[in-house]
């Protein structure tokens, strides 16, 4: 069991210090560790792991704590959210007053800037790699597209998107 926490800890501090531009951002290497690497979970239990996390009132990376559970129990909650919101939070308050002093900097804006479509692309392959998890036959296929469609073009709130992706599986699978 101490292995399975080190092991934990260890993934999952260096997932929070790769996590920048928000937690959707290491997403692909959360899944990859958690489902390839160290084989704790299946794709479509972590898949549904998210759905249920994003369900939940509260941050978006409350899959962390789910993980942990899911993999380690009680511990294995406590050890993945320490490790986790540990280190980036202590890093965020140091890079805060550093950043601060930069405010009046026009190369702060450009770096900003710069930022974004980085910051784009890492959560288009997040949701790439959940969609593609979830999507295991043509029913799934087709409420992903129509989810993401109605999320783009009609602005729907994401409670309606998820009722009716859930309503649509339950009556026809």
């Amino acid at each position: 069991m101490l292995y399975l926490l080190v092991a934990l800890a260890l993934v999952f501090t260096q997932l929070s210090l790769l996590a920048f531009g928000g937690g959707n951002a290491i997403l692909p290497e959360m899944q990859y560790q958690v489902v390839t690497v160290h084989q704790w979970m299946t794709a479509e239990q972590f898949s549904s792991m998210f759905a249920m996390a994003q369900a939940a009132p509260g941050p978006n990376m409350m899959i962390v704590p789910l993980v942990g559970w899911h993999v380690a129990g009680p511990m294995g909650l406590l050890v993945t959210s320490l490790a986790k919101f540990g280190p980036s939070s202590i890093i965020t308050i140091f890079a805060l007053k550093f950043w601060n002093s930069f405010k009046d900097n026009p190369l702060r804006t450009k770096f900003e800037k710069a930022l974004k479509p980085i910051t784009v692309g890492l959560v288009l392959v997040s949701a790439w790699i959940i969609a593609g998890a979830s999507a295991q036959n043509v029913l799934l296929v087709v409420i992903v597209a129509v989810v993401a469609c109605l999320s783009l073009f009609r602005n729907v709130h994401p409670v309606w998107l998820m009722l009716i992706g859930a309503g649509t599986g339950a009556l026809f699978l």
